[in-house]
């Protein structure tokens, strides 16, 4: 050995005796390759429709996937998206999505395609962090939240007509009393009666502000009601008189040009994105209409998956994220681990609450936790997954045939 390898030899192991014992770098960690999924399964109920993604581990995640088409969902799976998914490892989570995506993209870019897909996407999620016994925005890479703001939403049109502006006033005081700082009135007038007439909008609000004083912030959804010069005169007017926060899909979800002139127009905040089902969309939705905040879904928009996506874009272009959600159960914790992920999420996130009043009641009792509501914050699940426990023979009670 010449007298330069000696030398270098000595200091190493001078320097590895040195180190105390237990210090040296472990040896890494065997990634569960073996892990197999074996089965994709639905699980319909009345107001929902769950995924479970079974692996020969036996261990297995749940998902949410779109109410919309939940009678259809399960078919649409069984027949289509299983055989992209049966046999994969989870871990390859993207490819999985691609897969599914592209090669049923035929089947439309919205409604049952990403739905379903959503529902599939969302239980990898759960199921990667049951594996890794961690939460699933840990997997993603915490923002350091561990609980998150929401504003109580709710719809005017209920059991088939639309309550009056005195009873959205009662419903929007509920929310304040349990101890909300903000709330969201969607108006729900939609395209097919577009600039209502007779037109009580106005009126509606100024009971739901009276309702709920001039502290606590308050945010509009016209539910595509108005065509964009009328979306434009009702928003300066509700802003003006009631100090409205912001304005939700003011005009026709596709009409990107009609929004953006009402985007142009008002000094308050204008949001969207429940109907941009893809991260494609999503471009388009922010570098035509400029909207100032986006609504993405969790169960419309390709799940956990696409939605981080649209999140990272959005915030190169200075937007926010403000999920869109309006279910309870598992939607709610996966919007809760995507917003524990993220660097732009808005001050409020939307939360219907516990809707016992509206046919939700039944799904509560599939689950052994829930949400902690604390001063108007959701905690964030810190369970692994998504952070709901399914209470499976609950659950079974709703499985749709292989």
């Amino acid at each position: 050995m010449n007298r330069k390898a000696f030398l270098t030899s000595s200091l190493l192991g001078a320097a590895a005796a040195a180190i105390p014992a237990g210090t040296m770098a472990a040896s890494p960690v065997k990634p569960p390759t073996s892990i197999k999924i074996t089965a994709v399964k639905g699980y319909l109920f009345k107001k929902a429709h769950f995924v479970r993604i079974e692996t020969n581990e036996g261990i297995s995640g749940w998902g949410e996937s779109d109410g919309a088409n939940k009678e259809f969902s399960n078919l649409y799976i069984r027949k289509n998206l299983k055989q992209y998914v049966v046999g994969k490892d989870p871990f390859d989570s993207e490819g999985i999505w691609h897969e599914c995506y592209l090669k049923g993209i035929e089947a439309g870019i919205a409604g049952i395609h990403p739905g379903a897909l959503s529902g599939i996407d969302n239980a990898l999620w759960d199921l990667k962090g049951k594996l890794l016994g961690m939460p699933a925005y840990k997997l993603l890479g915490g923002n350091g939240l561990d609980r998150i703001r929401v504003y109580g939403s709710y719809g005017r049109e209920q059991n088939g007509r639309y309550e009056t502006p005195a009873e959205m006033a009662t419903r929007a005081a509920k929310f304040v009393e349990e101890g909300y700082k903000a709330v969201k009135a969607r108006m729900q007038i939609r395209q097919q009666n577009v600039n209502p007439y007779p037109d009580d909008i106005f009126q509606c609000v100024k009971e739901i502000r009276s309702a709920i004083g001039d502290d606590i912030i308050l945010y509009i959804d016209f539910n595509n009601g108005y065509t964009p010069a009328e979306a434009t005169v009702m928003g300066r007017r509700l802003y003006e008189h009631f100090q409205i926060a912001a304005l939700e899909e003011p005009v026709f979800q596709q009409d990107y040009t009609g929004l953006r002139q009402v985007v142009d127009a008002l000094d308050i905040p204008v949001m969207a994105g429940e109907h941009e089902y893809n991260k494609w969309m999503m471009k388009d939705l922010i570098t035509l209409a400029n909207v100032d905040i986006i609504n993405a879904d969790v169960t419309l928009c390709g799940g956990i998956t696409e939605c981080r996506k649209t999140a990272s874009m959005a915030h190169a272009f200075g937007k926010q994220i403000m999920v869109h959600n309006a279910k309870p159960p598992l939607a709610t914790a996966a919007s809760l681990q995507l917003l524990a992920s993220i660097p732009n999420g808005s001050r409020f996130q939307e939360y219907a609450g516990k809707r016992l009043d509206q046919g939700y009641g039944p799904l509560y009792p599939l689950f052994e936790n829930y949400f902690e509501n604390e001063d108007g914050f959701l905690k964030v699940p810190q369970e692994p997954g998504l952070g709901l426990i399914v209470n499976e023979k609950e659950m079974e009670k709703g499985k749709v045939e292989d």
